[in-house]
């Protein structure tokens, strides 16, 4: 029954992580490296030393805003430490997968964290005749608390303290038998997104000014183009779409009415528009290249669809190359937001027929 409650709970947890990861849609986390020591005090009816140190691997993935998911090997090994026998150790060996509830993407990140998989104990005292010298794989569940914190980009450190759940053997019967670890790792990110330098306008020269043309009788002025039959829009992504989405919502779709396609059917002088999809650099450069070309695809469809003829939109995707905002050492939701000014689509004349 204890295993039971205990296995019903975690997996809770574990499959809440998931739901909880989905819904955030496409959260572009980093995956981390995550090796360290740990010290295991042991249940009492395994007769171990306490603070005896172990050591784990560990590898994790950013799922969300809010989740994470960490899988990874951990071993510890106490002495006996009763006083009853002659000698020996107990060793005990876990596989296993966490779920972490971090309540912050600062610097600073304190979480919750539960987990379940496999537990080797082997309990090998002497003499063997007293009936502690048997090894016993079953499940594994934890749980704990603990934070991370970051020193850089890419490299920080975690400590948790948990208690582990598994059955051991202990004179000829099977029980359920609860250590406590404290875990101390650090985190070598090895998928951080990289930071995008602002573009920066290259100076140019002004050219030399033209000697003035001799004054000629009778030759009018010279005309110069014609001033741009509307100015450039340009739309913030959030406003046309979803987040992580290229499919327009309804409130994109009247924005689209009123700046770009009653302009166009009003200056059918403009032959050529450039419509240009532009996205953040949080999240991976290929994928966000994509993004855009799909969202400025989307805008040229729908305005297709208002009546505006194909021939005069010409739809491109820029990706995270021209950021008109840095934010620099700003992280988490806090990057999210001050980020905002990158994520849009601009519409533009490349093209206009001079006027009668």
């Amino acid at each position: 029954m204890k295993k039971n409650l205990i296995s019903i709970a975690v997996a809770g947890v574990l499959g809440l992580a998931a739901l909880h990861a989905s819904a955030e849609e496409a959260y572009q986390g980093s995956w981390y490296a995550l090796p360290g020591i740990n010290v295991m005090n042991a249940d009492n009816d395994l007769k171990a030393e306490n603070s005896s140190v172990g050591g784990f691997l560990k590898f994790g993935k950013e799922l969300s805003e809010h989740w994470d998911v960490q899988v990874g090997l951990s071993h510890n090994r106490a002495d006996e430490d009763s006083k009853q026998f002659t000698g020996g150790k107990y060793k005990q060996t876990l596989l296993g997968v966490d779920a972490l509830y971090l309540f912050s993407r600062e610097k600073f990140r304190p979480f919750l964290l539960a987990g379940l998989g496999a537990a080797r104990n082997n309990v090998d005292y002497k003499p063997s005749s007293a009936g502690y010298d048997d090894s016993n794989t079953s499940w594994m569940a934890n749980a704990g608390l603990g934070f991370q914190y970051l020193f850089t980009e890419r490299l920080g450190f975690q400590a948790d303290l948990r208690h582990v759940w598994s059955r051991a053997e202990v004179q000829g019967d099977k029980e359920t038998v609860g250590n406590n670890y404290l875990n101390l790792g650090l985190i070598w990110k090895f998928g951080a997104p990289e930071k995008v330098a602002a573009v920066e306008p290259t100076p140019v020269a002004a050219p030399e000014p033209a000697p003035a043309p001799a004054p000629v009788a009778a030759e009018p002025e010279p005309v110069g183009p014609a001033p741009a039959a509307f100015d450039k829009v340009t739309l913030q992504s959030e406003v046309l779409f979803g987040f992580d989405k290229d499919n327009l919502k309804e409130e994109g779709k009247k924005v689209l009415n009123a700046d770009v396609v009653e302009k166009m059917k009003a200056h059918p002088e403009v032959e050529l528009v450039l419509i240009t999809g532009h996205t953040d650099r949080i999240g991976d450069e290929a994928y966000n290249q994509k993004l855009s070309e799909r969202r400025a695809n989307a805008v040229k469809k729908y305005l297709v669809s208002q009546g505006i003829e194909a021939s005069r939109l010409h739809a491109v995707g820029k990706g995270e190359a021209e950021p008109v905002v840095d934010c620099q050492g700003v992280r988490g939701k806090k990057a999210i937001a001050c980020l905002q000014p990158n994520r849009r689509v601009v519409v533009e004349i490349e093209v206009q027929r001079a006027g009668n």
